[in-house]
């Protein structure tokens, strides 16, 4: 199958150039669950793998926030201070065409295992979130909106020489587009969104939503470098999920996406490669089931 990667100027990247592994699924491999209690599960390994190792049409909604490939050295601001914004070995560039092709296969993978009204949200800065938007399309999803997150609270740009970056995008986008997808419309419209400054009582969720940072409260056990707020999340959970859905984070981190989705009456299955972030989501699951 070919794909629309440049690698040099009018020379179209075959899958087989581009050296994508399409990896079959693994109807017999079985993941060991990492930690599982009542719809909460967690996995530790690779989440192309494991997403291969799913059944087909098995999910409600995927939830992503891949690495965003934008750990180069620089530095940020965190609390007044100055901070690296190197995040680990997991969000180092290896170069666009390779970058490019983890971003298909697991939007691949993912594509697999959801139902056809499944939807999936996919996260990012434009470090990353242009290619994912790319690969989408080139695998057939239907895009359903771009919502910016807004950060109030975002930290300042300490070079004075870019706009201060203060949103980042997600994607929302439905496995099939002649399906009917969930949307809660009337809980978007009239619901209690306090949280936000933008959203006004009485009119509808537009697609540019003011949620700040995660609380301190949120990072009391520890917090993951790209730890997104519950706030965000509920609202993601509420808008497109029915009680009793399958919810899947093939990059779950520290489980924000988890937390939203058992407190709201849904199931959740997590993957991470790193299992110190596992321990940090057990701990979240746990304050709130006590």
């Amino acid at each position: 199958m070919p794909l629309p990667l440049k690698n040099k100027p009018g020379k179209a990247v075959t899958q087989k150039e581009a050296k994508i592994q399409v990896v079959a699924p693994q109807e017999k491999h079985k993941f060991k669950p990492y930690f599982k209690k009542g719809d909460f599960s967690l996995y530790h390994g690779d989440s192309i793998s494991f997403l291969n190792s799913l059944p087909e049409n098995s999910v409600d909604m995927v939830f992503a926030d891949p690495p965003y490939n934008l750990s180069n050295g620089g530095f940020s601001v965190h609390a007044g201070k100055m901070v690296s914004v190197d995040k680990g070995e997991w969000d180092k560039s290896k170069g666009f065409v390779d970058d490019y092709n983890f971003h298909f296969r697991w939007l691949m993978a993912a594509k697999r295992v959801l139902k056809p009204q499944g939807t999936l949200w996919v996260s990012g800065t434009y470090h990353s979130v242009y290619q994912c938007g790319h690969a989408l399309q080139s695998l057939g999803y239907h895009i359903l909106n771009d919502i910016s997150w807004f950060k109030p609270n975002a930290s300042p740009n300490l070079s004075c020489r870019f706009f201060t970056a203060s949103h980042e995008t997600l994607i929302w986008a439905r496995k099939d587009k002649k399906a009917k997808h969930t949307f809660h419309y009337k809980e978007m419209k009239e619901g209690e969104w306090s949280e936000d400054k933008f959203k006004k009582p009485g009119l509808q969720m537009r697609s540019v939503w003011s949620i700040g940072t995660p609380k301190p409260a949120e990072k009391k056990h520890g917090k993951h470098p790209t730890q997104k707020p519950l706030d965000l999340l509920r609202r993601v959970i509420l808008s497109s999920t029915n009680k009793g859905d399958v919810v899947v984070d093939p990059f779950t981190g520290s489980s924000t996406t988890g937390i939203a989705a058992v407190a709201n009456g849904r199931k959740f299955i997590g993957i991470d490669l790193d299992s110190k972030y596992l321990d940090l989501s057990v701990k979240r699951f746990k304050e709130i089931t006590v």
